[in-house]
């Protein structure tokens, strides 16, 4: 993978936390990611999102659940420090401060 591909994918990765860190109970569906990571200027695949989770899921940094076909995610504890940038992982960006 290029550094380029590297760094959207990282940066596309904090941009899912911070949403789920914002949601209801810290909790939403594929669907919804999908749609408000536009906002963040990503325009990913509904397959990008469910490879994404699933990664995310498997640095413990979400859980995930299928409810009637879709990915449910729900952020951990580390997870949660993470968006707010109080903890780093390889692989995802770390949020400025005051951002």
């Amino acid at each position: 993978m290029s550094s380029y591909t590297e760094a959207v994918a990282a940066d596309r990765r904090l941009s899912l936390l911070i949403l789920i860190e914002g949601a209801p109970g810290a909790t939403a569906n594929e669907a919804l990611l999908q749609s408000a990571l536009d906002g963040f200027g990503h325009m990913a695949s509904s397959d990008q999102v469910r490879v994404d989770l699933a990664w995310l899921a498997e640095q413990g940094l979400v859980t995930t659940r299928d409810t009637a076909g879709l990915v449910v995610a729900t952020l951990t504890e580390r997870g949660g420090d993470v968006a707010l940038g109080r903890a780093t992982v390889p692989g995802v960006k770390r949020r400025r401060p005051g951002t």
